[in-house]
């Protein structure tokens, strides 16, 4: 039985065009059957192991790096002059987060108590922990501007307080006692005879509340309902929103608890987020997009407006009373201390506050905020957030220990607070998200393209065949140079019919 070249060729034609359908089945259908597994698993459940490990218990490494200003000059500074600082540090400690008190709920939320703990890394730090370090004592400086509106008489006794307990306008001791904490007589006295009127009894330290220590009940959506809602928070500590701030849009609690954010994100997105640290919702733009170990990903930066005062960026109005742009006062989620958040160095801010210390040198690489994110599932891939903490000094009559210090918003400390994806979690981040999508996408044109190459091929041996066919039936067939004809060269295939 000889088989016949045009049904071969036909049967080509079809199955070329059955592949190039299949090709454009799966260029159609498979973004959308790979988005249906990415909102699968992106939703808060603990079916889905990986994601969900990665929510309750977050296996990246996660850094925090102290930096403090030294001052240089301190008996200059009561005279008058300008504040000399150097930076010290970093001072690194490894970030541990867990999750606890996990509850969900029937309304497609769950809610949770985060605890963080601090451990020191000798070998990433530059210094220890026994290093000595002066930096103005808020206990002291602070106050002072904070009472500076009682009587005069008031204030003298305040000054004669601050004497008997040997407290002094700065505090030189070791980084660790400014860290988690010092016995203090003052300290315990306040907390005797003035219960509330700080946050902690017997000891005070800057980062004291920070360890060991949860960042309150939040309340976030699971996106079981609404994958565009996934990680958002409903609720913290009950609240739907805050009463620090003058106005209701700066009292919204927006976005996400800052480690998570839905999926399918474009360079139109934005990425907000509530600190409870900085009292308020921050919100990230996209800068570019980038890749990072081989993944994609968006970078989200901190706009120039994120700590711009009411004259400039009208919306921060209600974050007021407000000192120069950069600079947020946290006063009233503070006891009233006259603290100030900036970005390190005063990058962003208002050039002015530059030139009222002498020892800073902003610049993005070094002092910028960043969050990197693989927009397809909204995880973050390297995070490097960097806040500075500013202590707004001057004269006060009466209270003497202030001198004849000029006014100035006076850096601490900075910190950045960092973390990224590393080990088999890249790893299976890679493969699921970047191979896996990769190969499919090839295999989307590959199939598109065989089958245009077996339609083309197999259409041109059908046109050969036939017309050496009908050439063949006319009585004209072609002879060869050697006189031998084609046809006994290469005789055409023909079933049992012919």
């Amino acid at each position: 039985m000889r088989i016949s070249k045009p049904k071969v060729a036909i049967g080509f034609i079809v199955a070329g065009i059955l592949t190039v359908i299949f090709g454009a089945i799966l260029l159609f259908s498979g973004p959308a059957v790979m988005n249906d597994q990415i909102k699968k698993n992106t939703v808060i459940d603990p079916k889905n192991n990986l994601t969900y490990t990665m929510w309750k218990d977050v296996p990246v490494p996660f850094f925090m790096s102290v930096y403090f200003f030294n001052i240089l000059n301190p008996k200059e500074i009561l005279k008058g002059e300008k504040p000399v600082v150097e930076q010290r540090g970093p001072y690194v400690y490894k970030k541990r987060i867990q999750k606890d008190n996990i509850t969900f709920h029937p309304n497609g939320t769950v809610s949770y108590l985060e605890y963080r703990s601090y451990f020191f890394e000798p070998s990433m730090s530059v210094g220890n922990e026994s290093d000595v370090v002066t930096i103005p004592n808020m206990l002291v400086l602070g106050a002072a501007v904070m009472l500076e509106s009682l009587p005069y008489a008031v204030r003298i006794l305040i000054s004669a307080t601050f004497k008997a307990f040997n407290e002094g306008p700065f505090l030189t001791k070791t980084v660790g006692e400014l860290m988690w904490g010092y016995d203090s007589k003052l300290v315990e006295f306040l907390s005797k005879y003035l219960p509330g009127m700080l946050p902690s009894t017997g000891k005070f330290g800057l980062f004291m509340d920070f360890n060991n220590s949860n960042t309150g009940l939040f309340t976030i959506f699971t996106g079981q309902d609404d994958i565009r809602k996934v990680h958002k928070v409903d609720s913290w500590n009950g609240l739907k929103e805050l009463s620090y701030w003058r106005t209701p849009q700066c009292n919204k609690i927006n976005g996400t608890a800052g480690q998570l954010w839905p999926p399918f994100l474009t360079k139109e997105s934005t990425l907000p987020f509530y600190s409870p640290d900085a009292c308020r919702s921050l919100e990230l733009v996209y800068q570019r997009q980038g890749t990072f170990k081989g993944v994609p990903l968006y970078r989200f930066v901190s706009p120039k407006t994120m700590f711009a005062n009411g004259t400039d960026y009208a919306p921060n109005e209600g974050f007021c009373p407000c000192r120069q742009s950069g600079l947020l006062n946290v006063s009233s989620c503070r006891y009233n201390t006259p603290v100030f958040i900036s970005q390190a160095h005063f990058f962003n801010a208002d050039p002015v506050l530059l030139s009222y210390v002498q020892g800073l040198s902003p610049n993005e690489e070094e002092h910028g905020l960043f969050i990197d994110i693989h927009p397809l599932t909204g995880v973050p891939l390297n995070v490097a957030v960097r806040l500075q903490l500013n202590l707004y000094i001057k004269k006060v009559q009466g209270i003497t220990e202030t001198g004849s210090i000029s006014e100035v918003v006076m850096p601490m400390i900075w910190f950045e607070e960092s973390g990224y994806i590393d080990g088999p979690i890249l790893t299976t981040f890679h493969q699921n998200l970047v191979i896996l999508p990769t190969v499919m996408e090839y295999m989307q044109y590959g199939f598109i393209v065989l089958g245009l190459v077996m339609i083309i091929i197999s259409s041109l041996v059908y046109h050969r065949v036939k017309t050496r066919r009908n050439k063949f039936d006319d009585g004209t067939t072609p002879v060869s140079s050697a006189g031998t004809s084609t046809e006994d060269k290469e005789p055409l295939l023909q079933d049992e019919a012919d």
